[in-house]
């Protein structure tokens, strides 16, 4: 496992935005994160990574505890993310921003070899071209790609994706698809919530579904769109799941 998350819980005020969450993420494995808008999902994301620290739970990463660390520790140990809200350094060109993630990513390198590493990240993601390019030049699907490249550049072992085919028109997201499994086939690990049903039905290996902070369903995409209590809460629809197993 690379990952191992027991029984978090957050609260803000008297909102439990996470109760008693519990999952393991396999070293290899795309794992979907879904549910309803508020459902705690950026939140997991944000316990996970330092952001916020729980108030009980625990999270393990490739077998050390890094609860309540720092997001810029948890960084150095190989774990790096992308946000919803993509949101570049406007006033760096697009290979600068990306070498912020390998300076301050798990191999702290100097500026020279972030040079190297930031040309790999874009080139991986379709960007090279781009690099000299103002970061702001950029339209909603390069910025994402942007967004990609940086933490890509952080040489993690586990990548959490938030979102990143929000925004995107049809083409772009099966082009996006595509590289998130070569980033995976790179042996990267990988954490995704995402809202496209089919996108994220189709690329997962498994499936995690929260509602109102709870973990309600964990299993293959099949068995997750067939669960009642998943139709109920999230899908609301019993014709979506033909649709979600759909091609």
């Amino acid at each position: 496992m690379i990952l191992q998350v027991y029984d978090l819980t957050k609260r803000f005020g008297g909102l439990q935005a996470l109760s008693d969450v519990t999952f393991d993420l396999h070293t290899g494995e795309i794992l979907g994160l879904i549910g309803p808008n508020g459902a705690g999902k950026t939140t997991l994301f944000n316990v996970i990574n330092g952001v916020y620290t729980p108030e009980r739970g625990r999270v393990s990463f490739r077998g050390e505890d890094i609860t309540g660390l720092p997001s810029y520790d948890v960084a150095r140990l190989g774990l790096a993310r992308t946000h919803q809200v993509v949101r570049p350094l406007h006033e760096l060109t697009v290979r600068e921003n990306v070498m912020v993630g390998a300076c301050y990513g798990r191999e702290k390198h100097s500026l020279k070899e972030a040079r190297r590493l930031a040309d790999g990240s874009l080139d991986k993601v379709g960007l090279l071209d781009r690099g000299d390019q103002p970061s702001g030049s950029l339209n909603v699907s390069q910025k994402k790609r942007l967004e990609l490249a940086r933490a890509l550049a952080a040489r993690p072992y586990l990548l959490l994706l938030d979102e990143v085919l929000a925004g995107l028109n049809p083409s772009e997201i099966a082009s996006m698809m595509d590289t998130v499994r070569a980033i995976r086939e790179d042996g990267i690990s990988i954490l995704m919530i995402e809202h496209v049903m089919q996108a994220i039905m189709s690329i997962s290996d498994r499936i995690l579904v929260l509602d109102y902070g709870t973990l309600i369903a964990t299993g293959a995409p099949e068995e997750v769109a067939n669960n009642p209590q998943v139709i109920e809460a999230y899908l609301g629809d019993p014709n979506m799941t033909a649709r979600l197993l759909a091609e």
